[in-house]
């Protein structure tokens, strides 16, 4: 008699604390969207002779990769790095000729994405495990984790573009050479220079950057994508789009690739609010709507979806999938990392440092994302890449290269991986 009581004593107890601590959970953390860590993919979701599965204790990650040519061992291996909004899986097309080529092609879910652990991340959260410094960390964690001391190349698409460059900056003794597509590296952010002898010069009193100010001041007013991501209300207004996240990310998808008849980039000549208001409102939005509203007027045809080859909607549905399991703030936090300025100083230790290892840069012909910023091109090209052999503007291809063309770019990348041969 006694321990029924005492029983349903503790199990009146658990049930009031219970709804309290879920309670408390809920207000620190967005809501979960699945209690369960998925598993690997199914292999129906893949093409033929990629796997999907698990690397542990990588920089404290459990990461998730994306893996072909992984036998025989000993292959010569070359690492793929995403963008943002995607994944280790958009380069499921190129993956397999790199493969069939000899390669042991390895492609993981950065941090903060897909099945990757840590992805159940807040606005909140502190931003230094995003940092740039950390992120090398995490692809050089990879790398040592699956054996090898060099790989022959790191491939990184737009956010993975800069990526991969910073990771030949720190260990080109690791990356032995690079290729970047659709984002333009600069070179790392410079030191002041002989001021020494300049009394007064400080931080502080450095002209400040009103290129925001005066795209706000536009008519219409403008904003900057990339100032609207680092934004608190980014990742929900893409998550929970009143259109649904699919059809979000179809709309968006459409809007950057060349099936979009706006995209015909050319350089800008300035970094100005009236040379950036030339670029499409993904790039310069509109300064009252978020990206979900930007895109959506923009949503492609029930036929041209159907018809869409590089895209298809089961192809989709695993970016939808993944990120309406998620939201976006895990890949979000990258874009605030670098808007903060929080972390510049780090990047300054390589002030002045070239990348040295043989390079190329492949984007698509239809892609803005080479001449956002002027001269970056440039700079790349003559300053920041000694070893720069080719840049390659792709027909046919918008921003989502290497899905759009997978042919071509998978071409381009055997080609230059032969000549470090």
């Amino acid at each position: 008699m006694h321990q029924v009581t005492r029983r349903r004593a503790i199990q009146t107890v658990v049930g009031a604390v219970a709804p309290l601590a879920l309670a408390m959970k809920t207000d620190a953390q967005p809501p979960p969207a699945g209690s369960r860590e998925p598993g690997p993919y199914d292999a129906a979701r893949l093409p033929g002779g990629i796997r999907s599965r698990f690397v542990d204790d990588v920089n404290s990650l459990r990461m998730h990769v994306l893996e072909a040519g992984f036998e025989p061992k000993g292959r010569p291996a070359v690492v793929m790095l995403h963008g943002f909004p995607e994944l280790a899986y958009s380069w499921r097309k190129v993956m397999p000729s790199i493969a069939s080529a000899g390669f042991h092609v390895i492609a993981p879910d950065l941090r903060g994405y897909g099945r990757t652990s840590g992805t159940g991340v807040a606005f909140d959260d502190d931003l230094a495990p995003f940092r740039t410094l950390n992120l090398v960390r995490d692809i050089v964690g990879l790398v040592s984790a699956f054996g090898y001391k060099s790989v022959s190349a790191v491939v990184g698409h737009d956010f993975g573009s800069p990526l991969a460059a910073w990771c030949t900056v720190v260990r080109a003794d690791v990356f032995r050479s690079l290729v970047m597509m659709s984002a333009p590296f600069g070179g790392p952010p410079a030191l002041p220079f002989d001021t020494a002898d300049a009394p007064g010069t400080s931080r502080s009193n450095a002209p400040a950057d009103r290129i925001y100010d005066e795209l706000a001041a536009l008519k219409p007013p403008r904003k900057h994508y990339q100032r609207y991501y680092s934004t608190r209300e980014a990742n929900a207004n893409m998550w929970k789009a009143s259109q649904g996240i699919h059809a979000f990310l179809r709309a968006y998808y459409h809007m950057k690739s060349a099936d979009w008849a706006g995209n015909k980039p050319h350089p800008l000549a300035a970094r100005t609010a009236a040379e950036w208001a030339k670029l499409p409102h993904y790039y310069v939005m509109e300064l009252d709507k978020g990206m979900a509203e930007t895109v959506a007027p923009e949503m492609p045809s029930a036929a041209s979806i159907a018809a869409n080859k590089w895209l298809p909607d089961e192809e989709l549905k695993v970016y939808s999938e993944e990120y309406g399991r998620n939201g976006f703030q895990g890949g979000l936090q990258g874009y605030r990392v670098g808007s903060s300025g929080r972390f510049t100083p780090d990047l300054q230790t390589f002030s002045g440092r070239t990348i040295d290892v043989p390079s190329m840069f492949v984007s698509g012909k239809s892609d803005w994302g080479v001449y956002q910023n002027p001269g970056a091109v440039e700079r790349m090209q003559s300053t920041a890449c000694t070893k720069m052999q080719g840049v390659h503007l792709v027909d046919g291809a918008g921003h989502w290269v290497q899905q759009e063309q997978p042919a071509e770019v998978s071409r381009l990348i055997l080609q230059f991986l032969r000549t470090q041969m």
